[in-house]
């Protein structure tokens, strides 16, 4: 059976596996998510998957059918500070609010039942549609990295946003996530 790590309404968080990995490929060099993300190739992938204990990647399912909708990796695992990362988080099927709920699913599995103190991510500036996502979810921006990745010949920032416990047990308390 599958390594569930957190179920939500219309979806699922579980742990990838060796089988996932062309499926993670083809999202990490989908030609409209290559331009927002780094992407790694399928040796560090499969490192990850066999071997990784202070980061993992994810798959993000529909509970009704199991079909896979996205695909994230999360870094910080074993971190003393409490500090989770979540990087590379594509959702394969826009539109349905897929993001949302698997962000829901993302705080309520690192604060409810991991106990962190504080999960961030890095965005790059110009990918507003993911800015928006974060924003609503009650990521707040922390700051801006300066033209700190190179991409064909281009310098890119990175804004870094996050979201403390505390923050997440407010926007609980006011219903807006997805588990009270």
């Amino acid at each position: 059976m599958a390594d569930i790590l957190y179920t939500g309404n219309r979806l699922r968080l579980r742990r990838a596996g060796l089988a996932d990995l062309d499926y993670i490929m083809r999202l990490e060099y989908d030609p409209a998510n290559l331009p927002f993300i780094v992407p790694f190739d399928r040796d560090f992938h499969t490192k990850l998957i066999e071997e990784g204990k202070s980061a993992m990647d994810v798959i993000v399912e529909e509970i009704d059918s199991g079909d896979p909708v996205g695909y994230l990796m999360i870094n910080g695992l074993t971190t003393e500070a409490r500090e989770i990362e979540w990087t590379h988080v594509i959702i394969d099927r826009k539109g349905k609010g897929y993001g949302h709920e698997a962000m829901q699913l993302l705080k309520a599995w690192a604060f409810d039942e991991l106990k962190f103190h504080r999960a961030w991510l890095d965005c790059k500036d110009y990918n507003q549609r993911a800015l928006h996502l974060y924003e609503s979810e009650g990521m707040q921006r922390e700051g801006l990295i300066r033209e700190t990745l190179l991409t064909n010949g281009v310098y890119e920032n990175l804004v870094v946003l996050g979201i403390l416990d505390r923050e997440y047990q407010a926007r609980k308390e006011q219903g807006l996530e997805l588990f009270r």
